[in-house]
C-alpha cells in the first residue's frame, strides 16, 4: 500500500507544478498584453492631444482672422476639415398627378365661400409643385446658414434664406432672415413633409396653402425644465396675401409667439402640444373678388400630435390643429368704391392619423371649418354663405427607401358651401438626393 500511496502523492505533486507552471505563463502572456494595450491607448491620448490642439488652433483663426482659417481648412491639416465649410446641398422632386370630377374652370372657381375668393390651381393630369433646391453649411462658429429655392416650371423663388445662431448664452436661440413662421404645426413645415399631398383646408382658409412665410426676426428659448420646451417670439414683415398683405403698412407689422412642449408617454409614446398666435395689420383682396379688406387681424392656434413608435417599422401618428381668426376693418367694393365695416370671427380644425407599417402607409384626415365661430358680420348685419365647408381624405403610400415615396390620395371635398361635390384623385412622387438635414419631430 505504501508504494501506491507515494506513487500518488508524487503524480499529484508533477500535476500541481504543471498546472501553476501552465498558470505562471499564462499571467505572463496576460501582463505582456495589458501592456502592449497601455502602450496604444497612450499613443492615441497623444494623437488626440495633437488633435485637439489644432482645431482650437482653428476656431482661435476663424475668430480674429477668417481668412487664415479658411485657408488652414482647406491646406488638410485637420482630417475632414475641408468639408466643415462647404455647404450641405440637397434637392427634392415633389410632382404629382391630379383628376377631379369638375371640369377645370370649375375648380379655378373652387373657392370657400365667407373665407377665401382664390380657386384651386391644379391642372388635370401631371403637376409639378417644385424641385426644392436645399442648402446648408456653418458659417463660422456663431452663425448656421439655410437656403431653401424651390423651382417651377413658371419661375425661381427663394423660399427661406436665414440665419440661425448658434453660440448666444442661455438656451436662447435667433432666427434672421425669410423662414417659415413657428406658428402651429404644419406651417415650419415643408410641403414634402407632410402626411397628405395638400394642406388642411383651415390652412387654406386662413393663410394660404404656402403658410406664413415671412422676412424677419425670430427669438427661441429653451428654459431648463424636466421636460422639453420652447418658447418663441416673432418680428414678421407680414407679406403673407390671406392674413396680412404687404401693402397693409410699411416695415414689420406682424408679431407672434408660440410655446411647444413635449414629453413621452410610456417607452414608444411621445406627445407635441402647445398654444400660438399672431397678429397685425391686413389689406388684402382674397375675402371677396373685386373687394379689399383693411383693418387688423388675429390668428391663434393650438396643435396636438402624438406619435407612437415601437420600431423602425412601425408608427402611428395622431396630429391635429384648431385655429381660431378675428378679423376687424373696412371691406371696400372696388367697383363702386363703396366702403362697409367687416367684422368676422370664425374657426377650424383637422384631425388626422397615419399608420405606418414595414414600408406602407395608410391615413385618413378630416377638415371642417366653422365648427364653434361663426360670424360675418357686414354693416352689422350676419352673411350667411351656405353649409359648413368640411373635406374628407384617405391616402396609402408606398416608400421604396427612405429618399422616395409613392402616395394615392382621394378627396370628398364639399367646402364650397353650395351642396356641390369635388372628388379629387392624387397621385403623388417624392424623391430626393442629397444631404438634407433632419425633420422636426
Amino acid at each position: 500500500m505504501r508504494p501506491m500511496k507515494f506513487l500518488i502523492f508524487s503524480f499529484l505533486i508533477f500535476f500541481y507544478n504543471g498546472f501553476c507552471q501552465d498558470i505562471n505563463e499564462k499571467i505572463k502572456v496576460l501582463e505582456e498584453t495589458l501592456k502592449k494595450q497601455q502602450e496604444i491607448i497612450q499613443n492615441q491620448q497623444k494623437i488626440i492631444e495633437q488633435l485637439q490642439e489644432q482645431l482650437n488652433q482653428i476656431k482661435q483663426e476663424i475668430g480674429t482672422q477668417a481668412p487664415k482659417a479658411e485657408e488652414k481648412t482647406f491646406s488638410g491639416s485637420l482630417f475632414g476639415a475641408a468639408n466643415a465649410y462647404n455647404p450641405n446641398i440637397s434637392l427634392i422632386l415633389n410632382t404629382f398627378g391630379y383628376t377631379s370630377s369638375l371640369k377645370e374652370k370649375k375648380l379655378k372657381e373652387w373657392s370657400i365661400p365667407g373665407f377665401i375668393s382664390e380657386g384651386l390651381e391644379y391642372k388635370k393630369g401631371m403637376n409639378l409643385e417644385a424641385a426644392e433646391l436645399y442648402l446648408f453649411a456653418p458659417v463660422d462658429p456663431f452663425f448656421n446658414l439655410y437656403a431653401t429655392i424651390p423651382v417651377n416650371e413658371e419661375d425661381v423663388e427663394l423660399e427661406e434664406a436665414y440665419l440661425v445662431t448658434t453660440n448666444l448664452p442661455a438656451g436662447i436661440q435667433a432666427k434672421i432672415g425669410k423662414f417659415k413662421s413657428g406658428f402651429g404645426r404644419l406651417n415650419s413645415q415643408h410641403s414634402h413633409t407632410w402626411s397628405f399631398v395638400d394642406a388642411p383646408l383651415v390652412y387654406r382658409a386662413f393663410v394660404g396653402g404656402e403658410g406664413i412665410n415671412e422676412k424677419g426676426v425670430q427669438l427661441t428659448l429653451l428654459p431648463s425644465l424636466p421636460f422639453y420646451t420652447q418658447i418663441g417670439f416673432e418680428a414678421l414683415q407680414g407679406e403673407n396675401e390671406i392674413l396680412f398683405g404687404k401693402d397693409a403698412t410699411s416695415g414689420l407689422h406682424a408679431f407672434g409667439a408660440f410655446v411647444k412642449t413635449s414629453f413621452d408617454i410610456g417607452d414608444s409614446g411621445s406627445i407635441l402640444l402647445g398654444p400660438s398666435i399672431i397678429a397685425g395689420k391686413t389689406k388684402t383682396d382674397s375675402i371677396e373678388e373685386d373687394h379689399q379688406f383693411t383693418g387688423d387681424s388675429t390668428l391663434c392656434g393650438f396643435e396636438f400630435t402624438y406619435k407612437w413608435k415601437p420600431s423602425r417599422w412601425k408608427s402611428f401618428t395622431f396630429q391635429s390643429e384648431y385655429l381660431w381668426r378675428h378679423q376687424k376693418g373696412i371691406l371696400t367694393d372696388l367697383s363702386t368704391s363703396t366702403d362697409h365695416s367687416l367684422k368676422r370671427t370664425q374657426d377650424g380644425l383637422y384631425l388626422q392619423s397615419v399608420y405606418q407599417w414595414g414600408r406602407w402607409g395608410l391615413g385618413c384626415r378630416y377638415d371642417l371649418l366653422e365648427p364653434f365661430s361663426d360670424t360675418y358680420r357686414l354693416d352689422g348685419s350676419s352673411q350667411s354663405f351656405g353649409d359648413k365647408p368640411w373635406r374628407a381624405s384617405a391616402m396609402v403610400e408606398f416608400n421604396p427607401s427612405e429618399f422616395s415615396k409613392i402616395r394615392l390620395q382621394y378627396n370628398y371635398d364639399k367646402s364650397a358651401g353650395n351642396g356641390k361635390t369635388n372628388n379629387e384623385f392624387f397621385l403623388q412622387f417624392i424623391g430626393g438626393v442629397g444631404a438634407h438635414a433632419a425633420h422636426s419631430f
